[in-house]
């Protein structure tokens, strides 16, 4: 099936259901990959759904299917990733265009977005795998481990020290102290 990859949607005529599927060719997956910051994209699909909701609006459903591959935040080893998510969007004809700015508030229901006139199926499944990738992808037996750094002469300061009631439990006194089988004074 060939999916056109901009669709119209305001003002549609036909108000039928659109089934698409978009499966990039490798040149259009490493380019993708490129804008992602990620080392390759194997494989890529995104398939689904456009149906009419309502008066004037649509309701795309999908799924994403993906095997990516990151540099681990560890020991930048590749890592090799499976995604498969669901993908929901709600097109509203009455919701207002988003304003450029820095800010913005978010819509209740993070799904919905304002009716495009044209929407490009390709953005929605980039948008869609870059919220679905790994933050912090890590190797099979990575571990960051604990780096301990002190002037000479003064004690290193540990992770547990770090913790806000550290100070607090020091203060405690033990259990032999409560007791009884602490030291006499």
């Amino acid at each position: 099936m060939t999916t056109p990859r901009s669709l119209r949607l305001a003002g549609r005529r036909g108000r039928e259901p659109v089934d698409f599927v978009l499966t990039p060719a490798p040149e259009e997956r490493a380019a993708l990959a490129g804008r992602l910051g990620i080392t390759s994209l194997k494989k890529l699909r995104f398939a689904g759904a456009l149906r009419p909701e309502g008066q004037a609006d649509w309701r795309l459903e999908a799924s994403l299917g993906a095997t990516v591959v990151q540099p681990c935040v560890v020991t930048l080893a590749p890592v090799s990733t499976r995604i498969d998510t669901d993908v929901l969007r709600l097109y509203r004809a009455d919701m207002p265009a988003r304003p450029e700015a820095e800010e913005i508030e978010m819509p209740e229901d993070e799904n919905e977005e304002p009716l495009p006139d044209r929407l490009d199926l390709a953005l929605v499944m980039e948008e869609a795998l870059a919220l679905a990738l790994p933050l912090y992808p890590r190797a099979e037996g990575a571990d960051l481990g604990e780096a301990v750094f002190a002037a000479p002469g003064v004690a290193p300061m540990q992770d547990a020290e770090l913790k806000p009631f550290a100070a607090l439990a020091r203060l405690r006194p033990s259990r032999d102290d409560a007791e009884g089988g602490g030291t006499p004074e």
